[in-house]
């Protein structure tokens, strides 16, 4: 009888541990909505929509845009780091937008410019545009992208209309501007540019939005340099800034890297610029 009741026991705890556990996992999975076409039908180019799994009627979220790496030539919304990322903002409250966009052919970087850099901002409206049906601050948006995406993203914090590098459609009248941005590894600018059109040093402008510029120090694509010499024109430019090394850490990590958990400083930084 003791054995048998010991049994039942066991079995009772095995069954409520994973109860718990499958709540908890099903608690921090997010909602995904996939390949949403927000440059329109006419374009193969689509969006993942990463929603917190539970909120309540009314919320209101901040988003962010997660632009993808691929130097311009390659990558996709729905690599190891883009879901890594959305799935951390959506456990954190927010709504993550993770986009595929215009690319270059191999060799030809530049044949993407300036469409990727449009299709990005015109993510920006998007989310702007269906705030209401998906419970977005169309006020609090920020963006997040690495290596070809940081520097994209760093591009969306930093050009303004007057730059002549948004585009005029669709939707026009609506602002393409961001609170906050995580710049990942990401170079200055483009090879191949020899115009300087596409670096980031040109357009900085003391109203610029706050950067949090990350970088490894194994990093042999991107050298750690370059983040470095970004952080100080940002800083001469009176911008808000905050550059973090990681020390070993080589180029296309995500939030969570051996090295070192980036999650509470990425976090504390959307928090920071997103939900004041």
């Amino acid at each position: 009888m003791r054995t048998l009741f010991l049994s039942l026991l066991s079995g009772l705890a095995t069954f409520a541990l994973v109860s718990v556990a499958s709540s908890v996992s099903s608690a921090q999975s997010p909602q995904v909505e996939k390949d949403i076409p927000y440059l329109g039908k006419d374009r193969q180019e689509t969006g993942d929509l990463y929603l917190p799994a539970e909120r309540k009627p009314g919320t209101k979220s901040p988003a962010v845009l997660i632009i993808h790496g691929g130097g311009w030539t390659g990558g996709s919304k729905r690599a190891g780091r883009e879901q890594n990322i959305g799935k951390t903002l959506t456990e954190h409250g927010m709504v993550g937008f993770s986009i595929d966009y215009k690319l270059g052919e191999r060799g030809n970087a530049m044949g993407a410019w300036p469409q990727n850099l449009h299709d990005c901002k015109t993510a920006v409206r998007w989310l702007r545009v269906n705030a209401e049906k998906y419970g977005i601050d169309p006020d609090r948006i920020g963006v997040i992208g690495g290596s070809a995406g940081g520097h994209l993203s760093s591009l969306i914090a930093v050009t303004q209309e007057k730059d002549g590098l948004d585009p005029k459609a669709p939707w026009g009248d609506v602002s393409t501007q961001v609170r906050c941005v995580v710049d990942l590894y990401g170079p200055i600018a483009v090879r191949g540019d020899q115009d300087g059109a596409t670096a980031i040093t040109k357009y900085l402008d003391k109203n610029d939005p706050p950067f949090l510029i990350m970088h490894g120090t194994k990093d042999t694509t991107v050298p750690v340099a370059t983040s470095e010499k970004l952080s100080e024109a940002v800083k001469a430019a009176g911008i808000e800034q905050e550059l973090v090394i990681i020390e070993g850490a080589p180029h296309t990590f995500h939030l969570q890297p051996k090295q070192q958990d980036l999650r509470p400083t990425v976090m504390a930084f959307f928090k920071k610029h997103l939900l004041k």
